[in-house]
């Protein structure tokens, strides 16, 4: 039996993750599900998709052929994406958000003429009840798995007539970059060894390693970006220039989060071990600020709201800290700073536009 992957979204994370991992897993037919109709167009022309990757000291361009591609707002190509995902092992979505998935209805129908096939289904939203989310949605079938991931994989949409690097497919005016970092976690289910994705990783219990992203690598990545946009960096790897900036972001990691996950989670996996999590955490730091990804700092700190939630990352990292008697006074100064920011964000708003508002957002930024 031929293995089928199909992928719902065309972003950097379907392309860069999953189409690049059913790639080198081995699978027969990588399908693609896309609503952009100038994307579809551009991939279905060459057959073939360009990632680039941003390594330690260079960037490393992978082409992957036999790509299919079809436009799900198209009747007969909706229909040809049914007879793929009713025989696909592998389905990938990675939409914007997990609002979405009410347009991914026709997974039902095409999950209704083969109701007990086996079938994985990755779900990339970055949210930790996406698997839930589409269960709900499309209903639950005796052999149809919905996993959660924890993508801890940055990567970016790129314009390109703004970059040297190839675009997505040639003609195409936008490209891939994503960082060569490549251990994404996933629920387990019964089989999944044997789907071959390269670059998953299940773990019976997924909910420490999402706690670990969210507190950890989402806290410090904020608060370094919180950091750089003080100093006025534009990119990410500019804070390199101020040593002591980045030291501030490390130890947050390796004084701050890291005691905090690793007393809370001892003993559930060897990624919780001090030796093991101080050693990722000096990674992160160097991938965080490589000059290779360019980064944006606008970027890393967009949506304050949304990332100064009780919750989210800054915040709930802080309460995690709390939790296990933990002083968190690195992750405290970039909080209020991010509430300073925010502040202004919204103050700006009602002064009037101009140089003169301009001048004086930016001192204010900088002290």
């Amino acid at each position: 039996m031929k293995k089928i992957f199909l992928g719902i979204g065309a972003g950097p994370i379907q392309t860069g993750i999953y189409v690049a991992g059913a790639a080198k897993g081995g699978f027969d037919r990588i399908v693609l599900a896309d609503v952009d109709a100038a994307l579809v167009g551009a991939i279905r022309k060459t057959g073939s998709i360009t990632v680039n990757t941003a390594c330690a000291d260079k960037i490393r361009t992978d082409t992957y052929e036999n790509i299919e591609i079809y436009n799900s707002t198209v009747p007969e190509e909706l229909e040809i994406l049914k007879g793929v995902a009713a025989e696909a092992l592998a389905i990938n979505t990675a939409l914007p958000a997990v609002r979405f998935y009410p347009s991914c209805m026709w997974l039902k129908e095409a999950f209704d003429r083969k109701p007990d096939a086996v079938r994985y289904v990755y779900t990339s939203e970055n949210c930790t009840t996406a698997a839930d989310e589409l269960r709900k949605v499309l209903g639950s079938y005796p052999n149809t798995y919905y996993l959660d991931t924890v993508i801890g994989k940055m990567s970016k949409i790129f314009l390109s007539s703004d970059s040297d690097l190839p675009p997505l497919s040639p003609g195409y005016v936008k490209g891939h970059l994503v960082e060569e970092f490549n251990e994404i976690y996933t629920t387990s289910a019964p089989g999944i060894d044997e789907v071959g994705i390269q670059g998953l990783y299940p773990k019976k219990d997924i909910y420490p390693f999402e706690e670990a992203k969210l507190y950890g690598h989402n806290a410090s990545h904020f608060l370094l970006g919180i950091f750089a946009a003080r100093l006025g960096c534009r990119y990410m790897s500019d804070v390199t220039a101020y040593p002591e900036t980045v030291e501030l972001a490390r130890r947050a990691l390796k004084e701050e989060c890291g005691p905090a996950l690793c007393r809370k989670f001892a003993g559930v996996d060897p990624y919780f071990e001090k030796a093991n999590y101080d050693a990722w955490a000096e990674e992160l730091v160097r991938r965080m600020t490589s000059p290779l990804l360019s980064d944006s700092v606008d970027r890393v700190i967009r949506d304050p709201d949304r990332k100064l939630a009780w919750e989210d990352r800054i915040i709930g990292a802080i309460r995690l800290c709390i939790s296990q008697k933990i002083k968190p006074e690195i992750l405290a100064q970039g909080a209020a700073l991010a509430a300073r920011y925010q502040a202004l964000n919204t103050l700006q708003g009602t002064w009037p536009e101009g140089a003169e508002r301009d001048e004086v957002v930016k001192i204010l930024r900088s002290v």
